[in-house]
């Protein structure tokens, strides 16, 4: 007879070196292609392994995709969310403002990079990217900060880590019409407190 291997809770240890990395990272002051680059292997050694994330803040809504806040910097110098895909969900065309990296945890997702013309009309910018599990990619006003997220399946869920260079769920922002007309808001978070406080 064979023994089930035991059932363990997800550990947050993981998570833990990835904010103890970026606060070392951002005190030494890095340029933001360090951050993008230095950041981003951070964050691949964090989404290698997919047993840490509690179920909370894997929880997707019929309604729309959410984003579940991890962890805030106490200086706002950056922020970890989890973001998580129902079937078919998508983001509108929207900007950042700031520096991000984005990193697939389950599933899939379809990336649909956007930039304004020289007459302000909103145009692609490239081939949309299927990122799959383990991809991580980055966004920054400086390399281009325009997108639409989508989860690359209509049946199952898909669950991306991100950090940006900022509380993103206070940042004003903007989303954007074809005509490349943009509309204020601000993203917030899903209705529960932090995973690390």
């Amino acid at each position: 007879m064979n023994a089930l291997a035991p059932i363990t809770k997800p550990t947050l240890t993981r998570l833990y070196d990835l904010i103890e990395g970026f606060d070392d990272l951002l005190s030494e002051r890095p340029v933001e292609s360090a951050i993008l680059a230095r950041g981003g292997r951070l964050l691949a050694d964090l989404i290698a392994t997919d047993d840490w994330l509690p179920e909370a803040y894997a929880t997707p809504s019929k309604e729309r995709y959410q984003q579940y806040l991890l962890y805030r910097d106490p200086r706002s110098r950056f922020s970890v969310v989890s973001f998580v895909w129902g079937p078919g969900q998508a983001t509108p065309v929207h900007d950042h403002r700031v520096w991000g990296l984005i990193g697939v945890l389950r599933g899939a997702e379809l990336s649909e990079r956007f930039a304004i013309d020289g007459e302000g009309a909103l145009r692609k910018a490239g081939d949309v990217q299927v990122l799959e599990r383990g991809t991580v990619d980055a966004v920054s006003p400086r390399i281009g900060d325009i997108h639409r997220v989508a989860n690359a399946y209509d049946d199952r869920t898909s669950i991306s880590i991100h950090i940006y260079g900022a509380d993103i769920g206070a940042v004003d922002r903007f989303t954007y019409g074809r005509s490349g007309l943009k509309n204020p808001f601000v993203s917030g978070y899903a209705p529960l407190p932090a995973l690390i406080a």
